[in-house]
């Protein structure tokens, strides 16, 4: 899977600038069953990085919404496997264009608690704690357990908790993590402003540039030249 990763990449890599990026994805089906068995379906993808379309959240911060449609319980199918069953999320991305065409979504647990949004990790920073949900209802996404790690590494205290809408509408600052957003600031949720609208925030810009410190990119700088 390695080697033709890599195939896929170098191949492709002429197709774009020096200064953009590629996401690089892996699908794993079982195929299709035959009289032998299944034999399973392998597809690596390259697809360019939005820069352009999503520059504006460095700048302003995302607009996040939170949705009518709930993330699928974990009794039901646990969101902590990465898998290609992205229906309930989908439907997340039709209500948001409805609600905002430029909000995030964000979807709340069967408790009425925020979860995640399609590809993407929810934080909210209060009194100078770092708060995510629980792994229990979220897909626990590598660029979470990054931001996790830099924020202990920087002395940052964080926690797995619950956060219903109270929290995420009185909180100082909140922020997504993806990996093609590494940490974007969130200016607002459901239309009520984040902090005091400075984006991003001073402990998401510390985060923020731990970030870029470990990739060596200026990840917000790489997506503010597109304007």
């Amino acid at each position: 899977m390695a080697q033709i990763t890599m195939e896929v990449l170098e191949t492709n890599l002429p197709l774009i600038d020096d200064d953009d990026d590629y996401w690089v994805t892996q699908r794993v089906s079982r195929g299709v069953s035959g009289p032998d068995g299944e034999t399973p379906t392998v597809i690596v993808e390259t697809v360019p990085l939005p820069f352009k379309a999503r520059a504006k959240y460095y700048r302003d911060g995302m607009p996040v919404v939170v949705l009518s449609v709930r993330r699928t319980s974990p009794e039901v199918l646990s969101p902590r496997a990465k898998i290609q069953n992205y229906a309930n999320l989908v439907q997340a991305e039709f209500e948001v264009k409805d609600k905002n065409p430029d909000g995030w979504p964000i979807l709340l647990d069967m408790n009425g608690n925020l979860c995640e949004g399609p590809g993407s990790n929810f934080f909210i920073v209060k009194d100078g704690v770092v708060v995510t949900p629980r792994e229990q209802f979220v897909l626990a996404g590598i660029s979470r357990s990054t931001t996790i790690e830099l924020a202990q590494e920087l002395g940052i205290e964080t926690r797995e908790a619950d956060i219903d809408l109270y929290d995420a509408y009185t909180t100082d600052e909140a922020f997504v993590t993806s990996t093609s957003f590494c940490i974007c600031p969130v200016s607002s949720i459901n239309g009520s402003n984040i902090g005091d609208s400075v984006m991003p925030g001073p402990l998401t810009s510390r985060l923020l540039d731990a970030y870029s410190g470990l990739v060596g990119i200026d990840i917000s700088g790489q997506y503010l030249s597109r304007l």
